[in-house]
């Protein structure tokens, strides 16, 4: 079955279910960014103080604490869980689309490496290895790119006619 540009196909109704699920979705998504901004401003030391902790640090305005260990082990279950669910749902979509196989695959593919290593990356920098932190902020940014980027594709493909 070629799956390849099938979205154009699609009746009516099922695309507006499509548009407003990935619209919801997104909101979502964005949503959760905005609170990693707010828990951790974005940058690898605000990610390193946010699980870390900076009682060490005489000039934090906010002080924080070392997450234990139980509350570690629940924030990357649920976000590998849910955010797994996320990207098969979206790449479903996205498998339909009109692109070139290559640009498909890596947008189907990639997120899910992304979760990998950006929770694989937040518990191992927990357990002190530092430099996690950036690999944390480079898949976390990766991830989010791929996001929109499916989003955009599928969301304008949906609006277009049928071919």
């Amino acid at each position: 079955m070629e799956l390849n540009g099938l979205i154009y196909k699609l009746p009516k109704e099922i695309k507006l279910l499509v548009g407003t699920f990935l619209i919801i979705l997104s909101a979502g998504f964005y949503t959760g960014l905005l609170f990693v901004n707010e828990t951790s401003s974005a940058t690898p030391s605000g990610i390193q103080e946010n699980y870390l902790g900076n009682e060490n640090d005489e000039e934090a305005q906010v002080m924080k604490f070392k997450k234990p260990e139980k509350e570690m082990l629940s924030i990357v279950h649920s976000h590998v869980l849910s955010m797994s669910m996320i990207f098969f749902l979206l790449g479903l979509v996205l498998s339909i689309t009109n692109l070139p196989k290559s640009l498909k695959l890596f947008l189907m593919i990639e997120p899910f490496l992304s979760i990998i290593m950006t929770f694989g990356g937040i518990y191992l920098l927990w357990k002190d290895m530092l430099w996690m932190k950036y690999i944390v902020m480079f898949s976390g940014a990766l991830m989010t790119i791929s996001f929109t980027a499916s989003i955009l594709i599928i969301l304008f493909q949906l609006t277009k006619a049928k071919k």
